[in-house]
């Protein structure tokens, strides 16, 4: 009955206008919750990079493994900034889409019909190959092609936005710059070397080191694995 009643009765454009909305809501919460989530995993890299090259000043005998370490952990941390500056350009989009939509049905209201948008069409397009949008993403396509906002998409027809395509390695100066950005306050910090030498520092038992490097690598693993959620 409720399809027979589909079929001849028209949809009501401020139920269409709501559920499209409501859409886009839930996708804008979810970016960003995805933002806050990456932001903490910058910041736990960035700890990680000083911890890491405290362990070097430290212990000398651990300076060469600890160096490749912050190198490492610098190269997460570009990853992660490409992450979130990815997910703040798809939240950016969302509002765009979010604002003609409410326009197209504003259009609608006063001329009686409604007209595709190329725009919004491209957006949502792009948007949809975000995994963590996908699937909300799909059904809010269709209730847009079913409110005239946009025509069918065939996707392979539409432009893929340059900045969702795989990002090259990582470029060693790109690493040095990081690894300024965020050492670079550590030594201003501490002055210049004093002219009397500072006591020893105990040695930390290779157990401990161990230990210490143990953690450190599953934090990263842990945070890899979150990044690469996001990503793929």
């Amino acid at each position: 009955m409720d399809s027979l009643k589909a079929l001849f009765v028209k949809p009501d454009p401020n139920a269409q206008m709501r559920k499209c909305n409501a859409l886009i809501r839930s996708n804008i919460r979810k970016l960003d919750r995805d933002i806050t989530q990456v932001k903490q995993a910058e910041l736990k890299t960035k700890n990680l990079i000083i911890a890491a090259d405290r362990r070097a000043q430290r212990n000398p005998s651990q300076a060469r493994q600890a160096q490749r370490e912050v190198r490492e952990f610098a190269k997460e941390l570009i990853r992660a900034r490409r992450t979130t500056a990815r997910l703040v350009t798809s939240k950016a989009q969302l509002s765009s889409v979010q604002m003609q939509v409410n326009e197209a049905f504003a259009v609608r209201k006063i001329e009686g019909s409604i007209r595709a948008s190329v725009a919004v069409m491209k957006d949502v397009n792009t948007l949809i190959k975000l995994p963590q949008l996908a699937g909300t993403m799909r059904e809010l396509s269709e209730e847009l092609m079913k409110a005239g906002v946009i025509e069918e998409m065939v996707s392979e027809n539409l432009p893929v936005d340059d900045m969702l395509e795989d990002e090259e390695e990582e470029a060693e100066g790109e690493v040095d710059k990081v690894l300024g950005e965020i050492l670079k306050g550590r030594m201003e910090k501490a002055g210049t070397t004093p002219s009397v030498p500072l006591p020893a520092q105990p040695q930390e038992q290779p157990a401990q080191l161990e230990e210490e490097e143990e953690d450190q690598e599953a934090m990263m693993d842990q945070m890899r694995n979150r990044l690469e959620a996001l990503r793929s």
